[in-house]
């Protein structure tokens, strides 16, 4: 195939996968594919028991554990014990004083879950629980001074890690990560809650659009 032909080709395919990217999205998608076609033949044995979306299930999933040891070491001493703790501190203090189910569901925890590190947190003095103006039936909540210290340096060195895990990825490798993986975090963001309870058969045909047999 012509060259040329070959590269507007990839663009159309592109372009109709990711509408709302430009020029310089196909241009580091297509400088990264074509590395990733040149590495397959050696990686094609470690591969070939799996499907393509299986082993990038692993391979997210084993990044995220990883992350999870070394997230462990970077919030010693803070207080603040695990990036899942981090996680809802954050989402606290992005959300200014939220309902206490807001701020859960929002870092992804299920309620009791959520809850019990709240009740940690207000122990040692990092949030306080006040009664919503519009609905007593419901807490809002608020980082205290002494919480939002340790959150600071939990974000600084978190900032570090990121970097850290992050630093043999050149920027535009990087941008085109969020760019792919975005799509996925805002779908399933958006819908989690409504599957519980659900069979993972029902889940399923409602997200891939296909009947289980």
């Amino acid at each position: 195939m012509n060259k040329a032909v070959e590269l507007i080709t990839e663009w159309g395919n592109f372009d109709a996968q990711h509408p709302e990217s430009n020029l310089e999205d196909f241009c580091r998608y297509y400088l990264i594919n074509k590395s990733e076609k040149e590495n397959k033949a050696r990686h094609s044995a470690k591969w070939s028991a799996v499907t393509i979306d299986f082993a990038l299930m692993r391979l997210i999933n084993r990044i995220v554990k990883l992350h999870s040891i070394y997230a462990i070491a970077a919030t010693e001493g803070t207080g603040i014990n695990t990036s899942e703790e981090f996680s809802l501190m954050n989402a606290i203090h992005s959300m200014g004083e939220p309902r206490k189910t807001e701020a859960i569901y929002a870092a992804l925890f299920e309620l009791s879950t959520g809850t019990d590190m709240l009740s940690r947190f207000k122990k040692i003095g990092y949030i306080i629980e006040y009664d919503d103006k519009e609905d007593r039936r419901s807490k809002r909540l608020r980082i205290t001074p002494k919480g939002l210290k340790a959150l600071l340096v939990c974000k600084k060195r978190m900032a570090q890690l990121a970097e850290m895990e992050f630093f043999d990825l050149s920027e535009d490798e990087k941008k085109i990560c969020i760019q792919l993986l975005n799509n996925v975090d805002m779908k399933f963001s958006a819908v989690w809650q409504s599957h519980k309870g659900k069979a993972f058969e029902a889940i399923y045909a409602e997200m891939v659009g296909a009947t289980s047999e």
